[in-house]
């Protein structure tokens, strides 16, 4: 009996998209070094744990066997009475980026007469946005940031055209840390179609000590077009939780909430956001420690001859450019994990006392620092 060759079968192949888009790498854990405390300064991460009756508050929640409210009511209520908005104009997700990507689901894509829209933000910026927005199916248009790490909002704006559909403010800029100003950000939205969504990322806020800064709040309050991105990842030391929330008014919220992804937030990560919110005090105390270190780091970076950005949020941005590799790999030597960028430069956390106390050891002795003065 004779056995006839198989016929070769297709393999599954994944959208072309896919192929093309960037890949997101998270920040790796710090090499183990003998005689050294290790610490990890890549992932934006508060060294600091939730505060006491954030962890008695998901001791106590029992329920896992059941599915969480996929409107995350007791949430948006305290943020409602937190933020002094209507709960409504809010909307939860996995993070401020499940968030995001609920936005992007939204308006964001290719509509029946197969243009793809357009999305506008700068870069370097939140690594997530290229590819969340590749995913939704649009069009990425990346505007260069300026030479201090800043947004180009001229260029932007000038970047604008019919296809655009939403545009992404990053405040504190992620990665290099400068804070949008209020009149500057009010200037560009006057600038800017009203039926275009701008969408201001606030993952940072809680960290912003500028009082020229932007508050995404008041200017949803002034603009029905602007949609405002915050999290608990951050300050409040939930990240591994996954809670963020958008707030915007309701002609943008019902349509969010068309595409929502159901029971994202879970609820443990419910109960704890709202204790973090119901002891709001001991959570800026809490900021208020790493911001205390973040002038530390920076003014021993500035005391040493370096020249870095503005730095709002929990990191500093070192802009390295092709000693970018050989900077990450020497402190990986010092059992400290940093986040490099290509060929750009490397964003470092603010972390535990004693590893910005060796970062700054590390940038002490780093022969070439003075090249960035």
């Amino acid at each position: 009996m004779t056995t006839e060759n198989p016929v070769p079968l297709d393999p599954v192949q994944p959208r072309t998209i896919i192929g093309r888009m960037p890949k997101y790498a998270a920040g790796k854990p710090p090499r183990q070094v003998q005689g050294l405390s290790a610490f990890k300064l890549s992932s934006n991460e508060n060294p600091l744990p939730p505060i006491p009756e954030v962890v008695e508050a998901i001791r106590a929640q029992l329920d896992i066997n059941r599915y969480p409210d996929p409107l995350s009511t007791k949430l948006r209520n305290a943020l409602a009475q937190f933020l002094s908005v209507p709960a409504e104009d809010i909307v939860t997700g996995a993070g401020s980026l499940g968030a995001l990507t609920q936005i992007l689901a939204t308006f964001a894509g290719q509509d029946d007469d197969g243009v793809q829209d357009e999305v506008v933000f700068a870069w370097r910026s939140f690594e997530a946005y290229p590819i969340v927005v590749e995913t939704a199916g649009a069009l990425p248009v990346q505007v260069p940031l300026m030479a201090d790490g800043r947004h180009d909002l001229a260029a932007m704006a000038a970047a604008v055209n019919e296809n655009t559909s939403v545009i992404l403010l990053c405040t504190p800029n992620n990665p290099t840390g400068p804070a949008l100003r209020r009149d500057e950000v009010e200037d560009f939205i006057s600038n800017v179609p009203s039926n275009v969504l701008i969408v201001i990322d606030e993952a940072y806020q809680e960290f912003v000590r500028d009082p020229q800064a932007v508050n995404g709040i008041d200017a949803y309050r002034k603009y029905p077009n602007v949609v405002v991105l915050r999290t608990f990842s951050k300050a409040h030391g939930l990240a591994n939780l996954r809670v963020g929330y958008s707030v915007s008014h309701p002609e943008i919220t019902s349509y969010i909430r068309v595409a929502a992804t159901m029971f994202a937030v879970s609820s443990v990560a419910e109960d704890a956001a709202v204790a973090s919110l119901a002891h709001y005090d001991k959570v800026v105390e809490r900021v208020q420690i790493i911001v205390d270190e973040r002038t530390r780091v920076v003014d021993g970076l500035r005391d040493l001859g370096w020249n870095i950005p503005v730095s709002d949020g929990n990191f500093v941005w070192l802009p390295l450019g092709e000693r970018t590799a050989e900077f990450a790999e020497l402190a990986s030597e010092q059992a400290l994990a940093l986040r490099a960028f290509g060929s750009e430069g490397i964003r470092v956390t603010i972390g535990e006392v004693e590893a910005n106390t060796r970062f700054l050891e590390l940038c002490r002795n780093y022969p070439k620092g003075s090249l960035l003065s």
